[in-house]
């Protein structure tokens, strides 16, 4: 007995935003098994994993500032998705825009003006938007699959950050540790009242109101959807699809540089060769399971960020490895993509078709 996908024809509005729940619950499932495999006690573990970081005041504020860059940078991927534009590269225009932004504080350590730290933050945009822009040339002018490019350039951002606080930007007070000098007051992302959670915590979600404003009630937003869901409808329209790939590119990198520059600027205080547990790729999770919608996003981002603090926890109090966070994604990811195939296709049983040999 064989087995097939057969579109289904129609696309059920119930499951394209009852599905990740679905996703999420069987992922719980499945962590438990795994917990229980790892020698943890299931319900313990889910529990330590996935509900301890929301019980208390300092596990909520960290809940924040770990979904802040994730938020920001999977609104900017969702925005790209929604024009069929695969921007793989998150991480790297994350590390760029910390990059243009830190290199900018570490070049003027005593500024105070009030204004400065504006400036490093459209520093940190225009850095993201750059590393996003060779994508978009790349794939503009030479037909290159931006899938790969953007995800090349993570690599080489991340080589880039390494070289230079190892080398031109190492902190000669830092004991020859790999790090730049602190930056100044002036440089720095204000907290909110005398809690940990900082300006960009604010700036998230109210990044994804705007965002989805222009997804949908803008003349940009219908262009998008409609070069990522007909592109030859597209073209008969005179819709550029050259002007919109770069958009969706540009405005995708400057949301992820932006989180950079927040990050660095922020809960870290200066450059290091590790200032991202891979949020890039982790928005990519986030943006599919907000359904590629802004709000969406804010919830999938809390839920990502949940992810991380459970995992510290885990490895605290359980002494399970750090890596049951990149477990938890994983699994998350594999459901997610599994209800949205199921969604589309419906799995037919087929008889095979028996052979007769023909007569000599």
């Amino acid at each position: 007995m064989q087995f097939r996908l057969e579109p289904r024809g129609a696309r059920s509005e119930f499951w394209t935003y009852g599905s990740p729940v679905l996703a999420v619950v069987l992922t719980i499932l499945t962590m438990g098994v795994i917990f229980a495999a790892m020698g943890a006690p299931p319900v313990t573990a889910i529990e330590t994993f996935l509900i301890s970081p929301l019980t208390s005041s300092s596990g909520l504020q960290s809940l924040a500032v770990r979904a802040a860059p994730l938020i920001m940078i999977a609104v900017g991927l969702a925005f790209c998705y929604r024009a069929n534009v695969w921007n793989i590269g998150g991480d790297g225009q994350f590390t760029l825009g910390a990059l243009a932004g830190g290199g900018l504080a570490l070049f003027f350590p005593n500024e105070a003006f009030w204004w400065f730290y504006p400036v490093v933050l459209v520093f940190g945009v225009l850095g993201g938007m750059f590393w996003a822009g060779i994508v978009a040339f790349l794939k503009l002018r030479f037909n290159a699959n931006e899938i790969l490019t953007s995800l090349m350039l993570v690599y080489i951002a991340q080589l880039l950050l390494v070289w230079m606080v190892t080398g031109p930007w190492r902190d000669p007070m830092g004991f020859g540790f790999p790090q730049s000098a602190m930056f100044s007051a002036g440089a720095t992302t204000p907290n909110i009242g005398l809690t940990t959670i900082h300006l960009g915590c604010v700036l998230a979600p109210l990044i994804a109101i705007a965002v989805w404003q222009v997804m949908g009630r803008s003349v940009l937003g219908f262009q998008l959807r409609v070069v990522g869901q007909a592109p030859r409808a597209a073209r008969y329209a005179g819709f550029s699809n050259a002007r919109l790939t770069w958009i969706a590119l540009l405005v995708s990198g400057g949301l992820s540089g932006l989180a950079g520059i927040i990050e660095v600027t922020g809960p870290i205080g200066q450059l290091t060769t590790s200032i991202t547990p891979g949020y890039g790729f982790a928005a990519v999770i986030v943006a599919f399971l907000g359904r590629l919608h802004p709000i969406g996003v804010v919830f999938a981002g809390l839920l990502l960020a949940l992810s991380y603090l459970g995992g510290d926890a885990a490895q605290i109090s359980l002494r399970l490895p750090n890596a049951i966070t990149g477990i938890f994604q994983g699994v998350l990811l594999f459901y997610l993509l599994g209800a949205d195939v199921l969604i589309l296709h419906r799995i037919k049983r087929v008889r095979p078709v028996l052979a007769v040999a023909e007569p000599a």
